[in-house]
């Protein structure tokens, strides 16, 4: 693990033993009422400190100290239960395998969720008697619901933790799904329609960070990543489901959208064995828990300790700021009042707004329509959404496998351009008269392809990112912040899409809006969003406490570089897996970083 600054540390002595920096087992809960009550340590360690000593490779400290941790486990010898059964497996890769497999099925129930409507509203709008407004309703109720269930994802995730929300999210998918099915009338299919919404909005928020503070460092933004491939693999599937029976004669859309009841009851059972994250259980003072947890999905060898190491002690600083603070009974107030979440929570917002506002939730609800538009028949522009979806699974798959390597500046300043490029080329297909099918039909397909591509990939950032960037006693409020924002703007673009595309024209909504607000989100990126690859949520930490200014120097230095190497053709530097951010701050370091590392001197002398 480097230092975010320090790339070598001189090594420490031992004088820092487990028993001085031990810190009490008699932990409590924090939540929006309980405040957390513990002894003082012998020695308070920073997180700073924490990162230092695993830095310098101090091998015998961080033993000591997760020696006693492991003691206390064996006396406390945890056992299974119906309601938290114990799976165990000899490799802890195995492990993480199919607790990421389990909980990405939730972008799976997502993506079909989303998709379905696009066939169902070919004949269920006939079948139910719906006029426009009716099913414009329907179709946007999801993004709608979704925003409900966001606002429950903070108190429900810091009430009974990540893993319990996700089921109660699958409980209300199945519930749903069963309303849209059975639907007599429209209040039935929007009151289906809503619920069904809320599970996707609680689980959307919850399961990217059950991932993050799962996995290691190496792997969490591919692995985040993976939630939105499926998303998108359910999405394809959705409109698999619609083909399949398009062509029965009578209630093929009570079919189409009762299907998804399949997948969540598999993701149910899958996801009753698998454990609660392991951060969350430290954030609520359960420290042998969590070390049971951590062994079983990251193993005991010393990068495993060592990052154990330096969460407990991060998790344990922000117990003893927390302690300070006027806001006590409301961490979140912090978003106003701490310039490092302030940061975070509007960087991670901008992002989740631009993913958004560029068009993509709109698209794939009206897919099927937007077919008909350029001249395919009902059947048709089923089939043919299937091209847009399959475009969009492919562009996830780079992210999935180089989101670690290249980082996330790369895919966020490479991919706007790129699906701005699509839209223009939509916005011309609309220019070619019906007459031409061909013309119209091949350059709207032509288009939504490079389009569906590259956002592909930078979708997957809307998750990695707010995923990552909260510090722990903030991130379940962090993320209701961020899913609230992504399915309200979903709601927005897809509930006012028709009417949008009726003032602005076709050519002016795809081109002029959409490819307009991706325009001005590129020059946004360039200049405020830092570079987070390889790092553990502790060095995010670190890297957020910077002032703005400094980041901006970071990544304007990082651009120009970037963009010299483009243009000098010396792609190995443009591709390199070594961050220009981390290069900068190497040669610079920042002013958190030194008054930190200053502070530590001064403990040790």
């Amino acid at each position: 693990m480097a230092s975010p600054t320090n790339p070598t540390v001189a090594p420490m002595s031992n004088s820092l033993s487990g028993s001085d920096i031990d810190v009490s087992k008699d932990e409590k809960i924090i939540g929006q009422v309980d405040v957390p009550s513990r002894p003082k340590p012998t020695r308070q360690v920073s997180e700073w400190e924490a990162l230092q000593i695993a830095a310098a490779g101090d091998i015998d400290t961080i033993n000591r100290e997760m020696d006693e941790v492991e003691a206390e486990l064996q006396a406390k010898n945890i056992r299974s239960t119906w309601l938290k059964p114990q799976l165990r497996l000899k490799d802890p890769r195995y492990f993480t395998w199919l607790l990421v497999g389990f909980a990405s099925m939730g972008g799976l129930l997502s993506g079909i969720d989303q998709s379905l409507i696009s066939g169902a509203n070919l004949f269920m709008p006939a079948s139910l008697g719906l006029n426009t407004k009716q099913v414009s309703l329907v179709s946007s109720g999801v993004p709608l619901g979704a925003v409900g269930g966001a606002l429950i994802l903070g108190p429900l995730n810091e009430a009974v933790g990540r893993r319990m929300a996700i089921i109660v999210s699958l409980v209300m998918y199945t519930i749903g799904a069963g309303l849209c099915a059975g639907a007599v009338d429209f209040g039935m299919m929007v009151t289906g329609r809503i619920i069904l919404g809320m599970g996707v909005g609680l689980e959307g928020g919850t399961v990217p960070v059950y991932v993050a503070e799962s996995v290691a460092p190496k792997y969490r933004g591919n692995l985040v990543s993976l939630y939105q491939f499926m998303i998108a693999l359910g999405e394809v599937l959705g409109y698999v489901v619609a083909a399949i029976f398009v062509n029965v004669p009578s209630g093929s859309w009570r079919y189409m959208l009762g299907s998804s009841l399949i997948f969540s009851t598999v993701m149910f059972v899958g996801i009753m064995f698998m454990p609660e994250s392991p951060r969350f259980l430290m954030h609520k003072g359960k420290t042998t828990e969590a070390w049971h947890v951590w062994k079983q999905i990251r193993g005991q060898d010393i990068a495993a300790r060592t990052e154990f190491f330096v969460m407990k002690y991060s998790v344990a600083e922000e117990f003893a700021a927390m302690e300070n603070r006027v806001n006590k009974r409301f961490p979140w107030m912090d978003f106003f009042t701490v310039p490092r979440a302030r940061r975070a929570i509007i960087y991670a917002n901008v992002m989740v707004f631009l993913g958004q506002f560029t068009g993509i939730n709109a698209i794939q609800y009206y897919m099927a329509t937007l077919m008909q538009q350029v001249g395919f028949d009902d059947k048709d522009a089923v089939f043919m959404s299937l091209v847009g979806g399959g475009a969009l699974l492919l562009g996830t798959l780079p992210a999935i496998f180089y989101m670690e390597k290249f980082g996330r500046r790369f895919w966020a300043c490479a991919m706007l351009p790129g699906f701005f490029i699509g839209l223009v080329i939509i916005g011309c297909s609309y220019l070619i008269p019906l007459s031409n099918k061909a013309g119209s039909q091949g350059t709207y397909i032509t288009g939504l392809i490079i389009y569906e591509g590259f956002f592909g990939s930078y979708a997957c950032l809307t998750w990695v990112i707010p995923a990552e960037v909260y510090p722990t006693y903030l991130r379940s409020y962090g993320m209701e912040t961020s899913d609230v924002t992504l399915f309200l703007c979903s709601f927005l673009v897809t509930y006012f899409f028709a009417e949008m595309q009726s003032a602005m024209s076709k050519i002016g909504l795809s081109l002029g809006f959409y490819g307009g607000i991706a325009v001005v989100g590129w020059f946004y990126q360039i200049l405020f969003m830092p570079e987070t690859k390889n790092k553990t949520l502790e060095e995010i930490d670190i890297i957020f406490s910077q002032p703005t200014s400094q980041l901006m120097r970071e990544n304007l230095r990082s651009a120009m570089v970037t963009a010299g190497d483009f243009f000098a053709f010396r792609w190995g530097k443009v591709f390199s897996p070594v961050s220009e951010s981390d290069i900068f701050r190497k040669e610079n370091g920042h002013k958190t970083a030194q008054d930190a590392n200053a502070k530590h001197e001064e403990l040790l002398h």
